[in-house]
């Protein structure tokens, strides 16, 4: 199953995406995490991606595109994947359909703003391994230590209050298009976050059998 994970930033797209990949045995594919590997890899895509991040501009559609085609390429993907923080935009997604990508569903998870502000303030991840937790949901086993690596964990910049606002407004503007977009091909389905993540979990999982 080729699967699109759509939501605000701190939605919980990347803990459903754990789980999912986990039920389904596809691998999920997270935007920044296979350009810090494409980075460390030294690939031809994730070089033209660091000079643009060294300059501290965006990396343009063209290169996240290429460093997506290369992962998708790969054995692993055979019988479906997670694509999570991809496309952000309506570009992105016609690229997508341009690399003939068939996507079988895309699940929106909404949550409002208000709850996200609340909920991100709580995030740390590990600043060795990526690991990421939540004081109140997914909390580590010792306090400010990765259960996976041992590593201590951090807030990234990201989830720091004002940044978390200006996030939700681009997503706003820039990412939720593509509700409509897919929506309109008949692959969107809506599920509803819930407080607990087990509860979100139930909702999504009968999302992709719908």
């Amino acid at each position: 199953m080729k699967l699109i994970l759509l939501g605000a930033p701190g939605a919980g797209k990347g803990t459903q995406a754990e789980i999912i990949c986990e039920r389904l045995g596809i691998p999920a594919i997270s935007t920044g995490n296979i350009i810090r590997e494409a980075l460390r890899n030294g690939t031809e895509m994730g070089l033209r991606a660091k000079s643009y991040m060294e300059s501290g501009a965006l990396v343009p559609d063209d290169v996240v595109i290429g460093i997506i085609k290369e992962r998708l390429a790969a054995d692993d993907c055979k019988n479906g994947f997670i694509l999570d923080g991809f496309p952000r935009t309506v570009p992105q997604a016609e690229a997508l359909d341009q690399m003939g990508v068939e996507i079988d569903r895309v699940i929106d998870i909404e949550v409002p703003d208000a709850a996200i502000e609340k909920r991100m303030s709580g995030r740390r991840v590990c600043g060795s391994c990526g690991a990421s937790y939540h004081l109140d949901y997914k909390a580590p086993k010792a306090e400010g230590v990765c259960d996976k690596c041992g590593g201590g964990l951090i807030i990234r910049k990201d989830d720091e209050p004002e940044t978390v606002r200006d996030r939700l407004k681009t997503y706003h503007e820039q990412t939720e298009p593509l509700k409509d977009f897919y929506a309109s091909k008949g692959k969107l389905r809506i599920v509803e976050g819930q407080e607990e993540v087990a509860d979100t979990t139930k909702l999504t999982l009968a999302a992709l059998e719908a």
